[in-house]
């Protein structure tokens, strides 16, 4: 075995051959794999081997694509045959509720540029016929789905690397991880030690094991799950023998089961709700090539729906069960990247769907390890996305929750309950018990969403539509506009920056111009390409003192980007307050008033204005005060120490202050044309497309200034604009296409994503494909970011992207956005519909 190389990548399953692959690919051929057995020993041998293309996520659903369309190049490369079947699949509905999903589903693939289509369930037995079409009301056809050999996949990832000059060792398991000062990684395996610049912890199963050997604790699980192939079926003979096809792929939402052909029989599968963790607290190095036991009472309740809606499954006989361990994160996405902390250590796991995403993980990662950046929007599967409060308890509730809603509707009102609450501020126990708030969850921290009257039960109604909260979320925001409101800040991100190098690095790290002494500035954070990487509240306390607020979801990824970029000579540090500091957002006409009575010092107007930063005390506390509001609205943030919040809160509300959520919160917001970190500012924009470029001051220097001045100089590809549209009883919610009346093609929509099966009929006779992003003279030109109701204007608002010369027009009949498979007229808004020359947060 080798002694030194580049990078070891530890773990032999999917994930990590694609790894390896990758690296490769991009010139790092001193790469090692290290695999404890053989290739596939952990769970990429006895996956179901299923691969599809849509998820909820259009950044994770491109990954899925670019998998998919891996397999003919790593089969020719390596020689190795990947098993392909491309038989397309279909999603089925068996109620209204399920149809506006696949409606949704099929929205968000026309901005991808697939062309998925919505079809009726006779159609979709067409092509699978041991289902009976009564129990279902509508489909959604993908053309892109399919399943494949898990073996011989892995095993071409892993030749193709090998050619490509890569190394594969195995049966040699890692069994210590140590760092030098200098960087080095020692590898220490059962053959000896390997001395590596980069470790990649692709451990699968043992992925959590790998990670505690750098004193890192991953968010991940490992579930049991079962699937089981049937005998022969008369039914799928007679199929073949009249198509010359193999049946399509179904995935039974109302069952919660999924099944496809597999030889003459069928393999059928579900996530049940008696769902069981393998090995909670720690993973058996001993468990290899085999089985759990099976345990068909479990999945009794799906099986019987699954014989009800495909008869003929239940004369078959069962030939084998199949019960094996795969991992999961706490929301089901891969967790992928550097890790905040430790020196070149990196992980790829968590990877449930291993043959629909293993080929993007391994690009992107690559990518990291090669370029310095993933070169797509990843924070979805990024390992930073979680944060210490992702213990082991809190993992093992929200793995099991997930794994059996896999096939659930998740509704866009919906705030799952595992593991809640897991954080809480010294406010909770008042919102919850006197305030009536119903609550939800950011970054792990319980938040108020909106108030429900008292005597009404605190919860949402789940709904695609408006719901229950309409009314009273409408109130919250009348009572902000025209008097003033109170609401929770705690989750912001926060950091001290201090030093004598602090301004220096903040001006390089940061778009805008860093402020003067008490004072405030807002600032994009760019990475080398210009895009958008973060977006910033900067205050200067004094010499040397900053605040900087942002987004809690990305504390920790913007934390790993800070410390990559902190000078070596100690004259900066950064440091993440996190719930150190907690705050109150007080905002509307009379908020000023209601300061003042509570401040000891002057708030007038001509003494503390907008953009200001002031320590002082309020309610007898002491406070940093900011003069701004994310309403748009006369207001400020309030932070305090959380052993003062309480004492705050009782006196603000002693005011006669009413509670807004944040739900009000994003009203406003949209109602004052702002983007939003993670919907409208994302690594896949530039500053200019995002309509941030009074935030860029392109005559200092910055990290991704070349990049911005060369958008600026040539013109913005898209443009970030805001729509009003004419909804019914219904408002986006995000990744809609923004239909345009053009001739030609607007070029905002990426090309189809690739060739895929033909839709048939029972006959085996190919149907004519409809593009789905075209319909006469009507073109998918764009994609609705976020959006919502705006209740002061009465506008049902959007915030999304379109190409730059589209953006410019605006004449009547010429925009539609699909909200639940109906296209709405909609119109650009030129500017804010409240307050659009902002005289009301500067009065």
């Amino acid at each position: 075995m080798k002694t030194h190389a580049r990078v070891v990548v530890i773990g032999g399953g999917v994930v990590g051959c694609s790894v390896l692959y990758h690296l490769a690919k991009a010139g790092w051929t001193d790469a090692l794999l290290i695999e404890r057995s053989e290739l596939t020993s952990g769970s990429s041998w006895h996956a179901a081997g299923g691969f599809h293309t849509l998820n909820g996520d259009p950044n994770v659903a491109k990954l899925q694509a670019y998998t998919v369309s891996l397999y003919r190049e790593i089969e020719a490369l390596s020689g190795q045959s990947c098993g392909l079947h491309l038989t397309g699949g279909v999603m089925m509905a068996g109620d209204p509720v399920r149809m506006d999903f696949l409606r949704l589903a099929h929205a968000k693939g026309r901005c991808l540029g697939m062309d998925t289509e919505i079809i009726t369930p006779s159609e979709a037995a067409a092509m699978f016929p041991l289902m009976d079409p009564s129990h279902f009301v509508g489909a959604l056809w993908d053309p892109v789905e399919g399943h494949l050999d898990p073996a011989g996949t892995t095993h071409a990832y892993a030749r193709a690397a090998q050619r490509l000059g890569a190394t594969v060792v195995l049966r040699n398991r890692v069994v210590e991880l140590t760092q030098a000062a200098g960087g080095a990684w020692s590898v220490v395996t059962e053959q000896g030690t390997v001395t590596a610049e980069h470790v990649v912890n692709c451990g699968g199963l043992w992925a959590r094991e790998v990670g505690r050997m750098v004193g890192l604790e991953l968010p991940v699980l490992a579930m049991e799950h079962m699937y089981l192939l049937t005998e022969a079926l008369p039914e799928v003979e007679e199929f073949r023998a009249r198509t010359g096809r193999e049946m399509v792929g179904v995935l039974d939402l109302p069952g919660e089961i999924y099944t496809r052909q597999e030889r003459g029989g069928v393999l059928l599968g579900t996530y049940e709700r008696d769902c069981r963790p393998w090995s909670p607290k720690a993973a058996p190095w001993d468990f290899g090539h085999e089985l759990l036991p099976p345990d068909l009472d479990r999945i009794a309740p799906s099986l019987e729906v699954g014989f009800r809606h495909f008869p003929a499954l239940e004369r078959a006989g069962i030939r084998q069960v199949i019960n094996g361990p795969f991992t999961f994160a706490p929301d089901g996405n891969p967790l992928v990247g550097p890790v905040q902390g430790l020196t070149n250590f990196w992980v790829a796991c968590g990877v449930m769907a291993g043959f629909s995403q293993g080929g993007g993980v391994g690009l992107v990662l690559a990518n990291w390890m090669t370029e310095g950046d993933p070169g797509h929007d990843v924070f979805g599967m990024d390992v930073a996305r979680f944060g210490e409060w992702a213990s082991l308890r809190y993992t093992n509730a929200k793995v099991r929750e997930n794994y059996s809603r896999r096939f659930s509707i998740r509704f866009p009102n919906e705030e799952l309950v595992a593991a809640r609450p897991q954080q809480t501020t010294p406010l909770y126990d008042i919102m919850t018990r006197e305030r009536n708030a119903v609550m939800g969850v950011t970054w792990g921290l319980e938040v108020p969403l909106w108030f429900a009257p008292e005597g009404e039960e605190a919860r949402d109604v789940l709904s695609f539509h408006r719901s229950n909260d309409f009314e009273h979320v409408g109130a919250e925001v009348r009572a902000v506009r025209e008097d003033v409101g109170v609401t929770e800040i705690a989750n912001f991100a926060k950091y001290a920056v201090t030093g004598p190098g602090a301004e220096g690095w903040l001006e390089r790290m940061l778009a805008n111009r860093m402020p003067r002494t008490g004072r405030i500035a807002l600032a994009p954070m760019l990475n080398a390409a210009g895009k958008l990487i973060g977006d910033f509240t900067v205050a200067k306390s004094g010499e040397g003192r900053f605040l900087v607020l942002g987004s809690s979801a990305a504390q920790i990824h913007h934390l790993r980007w800070f410390e990559a970029h902190l000078p070596g000579d100690g004259s900066v540090t950064v440091e993440r307050l996190g719930m150190r500091l907690m705050g109150l957002m007080l905002a509307g006409p009379r908020s000023r008033a209601v300061l003042a009575a509570l401040a000891d010092g002057d708030v007038s107007n001509a003494a503390f204005r907008f953009m200001d930063h002031r320590a002082m005390d309020v309610g007898g506390v002491p406070a940093l005060v900011n003069r701004l509001s994310y309403t748009g609205d006369l207001g400020y943030e309030i932070w305090v120490e959380p052993c003062y919040l309480r004492t705050l809160y009782r006196a603000i509300e002693a005011e006669g202050v009413a509670d807004f959520g944040m739900r009000a919160l994003l009203s406003m917001r949209l109602e004052k044309n702002w983007p939003t970190w993670f919907a409208e500012l994302r690594p896949i924009y530039g500053a200019f497309e995002g309509g941030m470029e009074r935030f860029v001051r392109l005559d200092k220097d910055f990290i991704g200034r070349d990049a911005a001045a060369y958008e600026a100089e040539t013109g913005p590809r898209l443009r970030r604009v805001s729509l009003a549209i004419e909804a019914a009883d219904a408002d986006v919610m995000g990744d809609e296409p923004i239909w345009a009346r053009v001739e030609g093609d607007p070029g905002a929509v990426p090309p189809s994503h690739g060739e895929g099966a033909p839709r048939f009929d029972g006959e085996g006779r190919a149907l004519p494909m409809r593009d789905a992003r075209r319909d006469g003279d009507w073109r998918v030109a764009g994609w609705v970011t976020s959006g919502g109701y705006g209740h002061f204007t009465r506008l049902s608002l959007a915030q999304g992207y379109l190409p730059a010369a589209l953006a410019e027009r605006n004449e009547r009949g010429l925009f539609e956005i699909e909200i639940l498979g109906v296209r709405r007229p909609a119109r650009i808004l030129r500017e804010p519909p409240f307050d659009p020359e902002g005289i009301r947060m500067r009065a």
